[in-house]
């Protein structure tokens, strides 16, 4: 194994795949079904097709890269994560774990496999363009809805269903993108820690024992349109003092969990807008994230509460709209062992830690024998331009995630 020459590899194609983005000059945006997505699914395909994988598109828009074993009736090994980003991103979140799928596959073509080896750039993990996440991750699981399709949408009030036609897929044969369970073994995902643990402990890598559940959802708050100057205060239905009542109360719900609980309400809109006007309705979001979904159920009914509440204060309504509820998952004990074996004898440093934020391997973890790597992230920065991995830190996780599907071959 030539980490140099691999450390090359990944900083070439990572790189490569800059360009793909939506705000040159201002980080990384690559949302879903965009052309932006485009370019980079069809950049990625042939990186699979350079180091000798079978490629296709599935029908939800995930890339797929297949090494075929001796026997492929044994069920496969699959690494992979996503090649979606947030609003100005990085150029390592998700996509970091799709590179190291390809050069574990590089480095399998030389070997001689008994199982198939999968490779998975999966559309459409974080969400951001239609408030849910796990696309392309729920679809190979079958958990994607055709009223689903239709019933999210994004900032432009444009449906999933009308995006994905625009991206050249066809919505109704999403359902065949649904895997045979029983054909995978085992799920590994590679990540940058998006966090500063590594970072600061000085471990190489991180070995991932569970990952947080997440609920999220968009309150709407309405009240009535007035003259903030002529409108008596006991005469408002004034949404945003409805809204704020609950907002400002959230952060402590979730401290008084523990556990490393949080939640966060990172989107406010407010309607009609103007300084001078009492507003009419407001929009914000909610994420409440914990490794115990009774402190997530708990904090989502407190806020229920608190809107009931302040609402009839005032004589204001609400609706909330689930976006997305998952729940939090042990990884394999199983892998997790090997890992540790396989980091001790590469002389790497490591650390068992659990993932505040979500993957895709949150959502296949669900069901199928999953594991995951982290790398660190400098400064712990992610979600922003400055996002940044070392190349030399995630050949690390490459070898023994390469050592890992060797073993279990």
């Amino acid at each position: 194994m030539n980490m140099d020459e691999m450390t090359e590899n990944l900083k070439k194609n990572l790189r490569a795949l800059h360009q793909y983005t939506a705000t040159p000059g201002e980080g990384t945006t690559r949302l879903p079904f965009t052309k932006e997505a485009r370019a980079a699914a069809n950049h990625i395909r042939s990186m699979m097709e350079e180091v000798g994988l079978e490629v296709r598109e599935d029908e939800a828009g995930n890339i797929i890269g297949l090494l075929k074993g001796a026997d492929p009736s044994l069920p496969a090994l699959v690494v992979g994560s996503h090649f979606d980003t947030v609003n100005n991103g990085g150029d390592f979140d998700g996509l970091a774990g799709v590179m190291t799928g390809i050069e574990i596959a590089r480095m399998l073509k030389r070997e001689t496999l008994k199982r198939n080896f999968i490779v998975l750039g999966f559309c459409d993990e974080e969400g951001m363009r239609f408030g849910t996440g796990y696309f392309g991750s729920k679809s190979i699981l079958g958990q994607v809805t055709q009223e689903e399709l239709r019933h999210y949408k994004d900032k432009d009030d444009v449906s999933v269903y009308e995006a994905m036609k625009g991206y050249g897929l066809v919505p109704e044969n999403l359902p065949r993108a649904a895997w045979d369970l029983k054909t995978i073994k085992a799920f590994v995902e590679m990540h940058i820690e998006q966090g500063p643990v590594l970072y600061q402990s000085g471990d190489e890598l991180g070995l991932v024992e569970c990952i947080v559940g997440i609920q999220r959802y968009i309150v709407t708050v309405r009240g009535r349109s007035d003259h903030a100057g002529t409108t008596p205060m006991d005469m408002r239905i004034d949404a945003v003092e409805a809204a704020t009542r609950v907002i400002s109360r959230i952060p402590d719900w979730a401290r008084e969990k523990g556990e490393g609980t949080v939640a966060t309400t990172g989107y406010i809109k407010v309607l009609p807008g103007g300084m001078n006007i009492v507003a009419e309705e407001v929009q914000f979001s909610v994420d409440v994230r914990s490794r115990n979904k009774a402190s997530i159920d708990d904090i989502v009914a407190k806020i229920r509460d608190g809107l009931d509440e302040s609402c009839k204060r005032n004589g204001a309504t609400y609706t909330m709209d689930n976006k997305l509820t998952i729940t939090p998952v042990n990884l394999s004990r199983d892998m997790l062992s090997r890992l540790e074996k396989f980091c001790k004898n590469r002389g790497y440093s490591y650390r068992r830690m659990i993932s505040g934020a979500g993957h895709d391997a949150l959502a296949i973890g669900q069901v199928l024998e999953t594991v995951m790597v982290f790398v660190p992230s400098r400064d712990g920065r992610s979600h922003c331009p400055v996002e940044w991995t070392e190349y030399g830190d995630i050949s690390k996780a490459v070898a023994v995630i390469y050592d890992l599907i060797m073993e279990m071959q």
